[in-house]
């Protein structure tokens, strides 16, 4: 783990004086699962429940906010037996699925979505023409429902397929009133109506919250960064964590702590919980 500056560490120490009014908000890919080659694959960290019980102890609310569908989290994450261990405490775990556009909680265990955005269909209709035109037909599309990924981790050359693809599918996207996500090896087509920062800065507001920690990995993360530090600029505790990685290095200069990716994201949560709690205990 280390902070990014001395002003880091004291947004640190400010957070953990409010962690019991604080929001912890986690990406799940790269952030609480390692970056496998197969998304469905994917599953959390197996230190990853225990940590996330004792972090609930000491602070009001975790939300996992991720571009995956939210089923696919609840699933991989075994999140459904975390919500149970944190509404048992009288705390609510949060997972917000495809950046925002569909939505769960511990408290009521039903996913609320939004409708399969306008274009979708038409952009899947044409996207194998341009999957072909960049020399990566064999690219895995993965179908989320409300945005398509595709994948160019199982390719012989995945760097420079995605590099081939980013242009075409870009205006593919523009074509069809979607936006483009890029992210590791992956890019993701989806509607504009949400993302996560949006996400970050409405459970602030329903919540109260006096302090929001974010831990993410991706380029997908950087309006959820922008918000937590939209956050401090009015007042909040807040701190931003970059699961860090050899193939994504962006969110490292938004960042006021950097660790080696799922393993070091608990590793700082377990010690914030145990800070917390000390500070409790006096």
């Amino acid at each position: 783990m280390r902070f990014t500056s001395e002003d880091a560490e004291k947004r640190y120490d400010a957070l953990v004086r409010v962690a019991a009014r604080t929001v912890v908000g986690l990406d799940f890919d790269g952030t609480l699962s390692p970056i496998v080659d197969d998304p469905a694959r994917a599953h959390i960290h197996p230190d990853a429940p225990e940590v996330l019980m004792a972090l609930a102890e000491e602070v009001a609310a975790i939300a996992v906010i991720t571009g995956r569908p939210a089923r696919q989290a609840l699933d991989l994450g075994g999140l459904e037996e975390v919500g149970d261990a944190l509404d048992a405490a009288g705390k609510e775990l949060f997972v917000f699925g495809q950046y925002g556009n569909e939505r769960w909680t511990s408290s009521h265990r039903r996913i609320m979505g939004a409708r399969p955005p306008r274009g979708l269909a038409t952009f899947e209709r044409d996207l194998p023409r341009a999957l072909r035109s960049a020399g990566a037909s064999d690219a895995y599309v993965e179908d989320k429902g409300l945005a398509v990924a595709v994948h160019t981790r199982r390719l012989a050359d995945p760097e420079g397929a995605f590099d081939r693809l980013l242009p075409p599918l870009r205006e593919l996207a523009d074509r069809h009133g979607l936006v483009l996500e890029p992210g590791k090896a992956v890019i993701e087509v989806r509607s504009a109506g949400s993302h996560k920062g949006m996400v970050v800065n409405r459970l602030a507001a329903v919540l109260d919250a006096e302090g929001f920690l974010f831990a993410g990995d991706d380029l997908g993360d950087v309006e959820a960064f922008e918000a937590v530090e939209e956050l401090g600029d009015r007042g909040l505790a807040v701190l931003r964590v970059c699961s860090a990685s050899s193939e994504e290095s962006a969110l490292i200069a938004l960042s006021d702590v950097v660790v080696h990716g799922p393993v070091g994201v608990l590793e700082l949560l377990g010690r914030l919980a145990a800070d917390a709690r000390a500070l409790r205990e006096g």
